[in-house]
């Protein structure tokens, strides 16, 4: 639950759809691994709270943890860490090692393969998408915030030297009606402000 929660308010923030598409794979390829006589095991929930503990370990590399008060090492290392536990107390290492490989399979598709060719072959399906909408699942991910510019202090426009230029159309906020402006050619020296020349004591 600990690190369920930090994947949910960290990597997963917002993206509600994303999460639940990943334990619906790791729950599908468990069910798959488990086919392989070599891999079967008749209780998978293990597995899956493996699979979770990798994507954690994988998302929070540099975090400290501690176990039992005795040891301290990153948390890149603890599923192989809870691993060694299970094999000291006596507990069948297959349930955590294949959530270790789900784990790592979905990490390897949805993080590491699409850095390495830009290619993510496992996005999120529409039908989780409209599953988590339809059913109101997870905080709604907040729209974008507009700008202010009734507010804005200094509203600039580009010059082009030399030539003409038309700004985009702006309201008039009297009449509502879109006005264009133009700034007319200089066909002088390119100057960019011409103003009008004044002879002191003449």
């Amino acid at each position: 639950a600990r690190y369920g929660v930090q994947l949910e308010s960290g990597p997963f923030q917002r993206r509600t759809a994303d999460f639940l598409w990943m334990m619906i794979f790791g729950a599908l390829t468990l069910l798959a691994l488990s086919a392989i006589s070599f891999f079967r095991s008749p209780f998978l929930g293990i597995s899956l709270v493996f699979m979770l503990l990798y994507v954690w370990s994988r998302e929070f590399p540099s975090a400290n943890i501690n176990i039992y008060g005795l040891v301290t090492l990153k948390a890149f290392y603890l599923p192989w860490a809870m691993l060694g536990l299970d094999v000291i107390f006596g507990s069948p290492i297959m349930p955590d090692l294949l959530g270790i490989v789900a784990g790592h399979l979905y990490y390897f598709l949805t993080v590491l393969h699409p850095l390495a060719t830009g290619k993510n072959f496992l996005k999120t399906p529409i039908w989780v998408h409209k599953l988590v909408m339809r059913w109101r699942i997870g905080a709604p991910t907040a729209p974008p915030a507009q700008p202010d510019n009734l507010g804005a202090a200094f509203r600039g426009r580009s010059y082009r030297v030399g030539g003409a230029t038309a700004y985009p159309a702006q309201p008039d906020r009297g009449s509502g009606v879109a006005t264009t402006n133009h700034v007319q050619p200089d066909n002088g020296s390119g100057v960019a402000f011409r103003g009008r020349s004044y002879r002191l004591g003449g």
